[in-house]
């Protein structure tokens, strides 16, 4: 079993929504589950999997600028700040650190409830408390 997960986080990588799809599923149906819990921010840093026109103009409509570098396959390159763009490594850590709980990173759990209960469970033991 394959699952992609999905996550907002703030301005220090803790995360503050989740949303989990499965493996072979777009990066933009993760994306569009997660608009609506988007907080109030400056910017969006996201990774190429996020580059959709639809998705850029949503964020511009909450106030939001994109920090999303282009796909290659684009024919118009697409402008972003490349030093904002770098501060990205913060969400990789808390992957990261999601991962360094084993139950997390070996995925045991069979049901997509429980292996989100599990993760919950770690992103609040490890950012909140």
């Amino acid at each position: 079993m394959n699952t992609k997960l999905h996550a907002i986080t703030d301005a220090n990588g803790r995360p503050l929504s989740f949303f989990i799809t499965a493996g072979q599923v777009s990066d933009y149906t993760g994306a569009a589950a997660l608009l609506d819990d988007l907080p109030k921010a400056k910017w969006m840093l996201g990774d190429r999997g996020y580059d959709a026109e639809w998705f850029r103009d949503a964020l511009e409509q909450k106030g939001i600028k994109p920090c999303i570098p282009g796909r290659k396959s684009r024919s118009m390159p697409v402008k972003y700040h490349k030093r904002r763009y770098k501060r990205r490594n913060r969400i990789e850590i808390m992957f990261g650190r999601l991962k360094d709980w084993r139950r997390v990173a070996t995925r045991y759990d069979r049901c997509p409830t429980v292996f989100f209960s599990a993760l919950a469970l770690a992103a609040t033991v490890l950012f909140w408390l």
